[in-house]
Parts: structure tokens; sequence; C-alpha cells
């Protein structure tokens, strides 16, 4: 006699594989714009605030990894995840902006 085995259902399975997805691809887009927006915005020698700007890209993905389980939903994530991305974008490209005029 073979025991009935439950199985998880297809909208939980898909909905915490969108977070796994938010978490690498959403977290690694968010670090890297943040690590620029730092190396860029830092008072300092270039090299030290690229340092400054690469040591810290572990928390600003600790962080956004944190966020993406954290949220009720995965939709919540990911909504996150974008407008801190556009922020960080719009303050890198008004930096490089600055710096170039």
């Amino acid at each position: 006699m073979k025991a009935k085995s439950k199985t998880l259902p297809v909208s939980y399975r898909l909905a915490v594989t969108s977070r796994v997805l938010a978490a690498v691809f959403g977290g690694y887009v968010v670090t890297a714009l943040a690590s620029v927006c730092l190396t860029l915005w830092v008072p300092m020698a270039r090299a030290e605030a690229v340092v400054t700007g690469m040591t810290s890209s572990f928390l600003v993905y600790l962080l956004a990894v944190i966020w993406c389980f954290a949220c009720r939903s995965a939709s919540r994530a990911w909504l996150g995840l974008i407008l801190s991305s556009l922020v960080l974008a719009a303050l890198a490209g008004l930096a490089y902006w600055m710096e170039r005029s």
C-alpha cells in the first residue's frame, strides 16, 4: 500500500522560484549599482573609493537577499528591487554627469 505523499502546490513553488531569481539577479543588479554609486559619490581617492564600494557590496547583497525572502509576496520583492535599482541608477547617472561637466 502506497502512502499518500503531499506535494506543495505549483503556485507556492513558482513563488519561491521567483523569490530566488529576484534574490540572485535583482540582488546582483542592486549590488552593482550601489557599488558604483558609492564609488562615484564618496570623497576619497579613486582607488580607495573603489575598494570601499566593492567591500560594501557584500553587505548590500546580503540585505537584498534578506529583503527578497522577508517580503509578503514575490511581487513586492521584485518591486522593491526594481525601485531601488532605478534610484541607484539615477544617482549613478547624476554623479557621472556631474563629474564629466
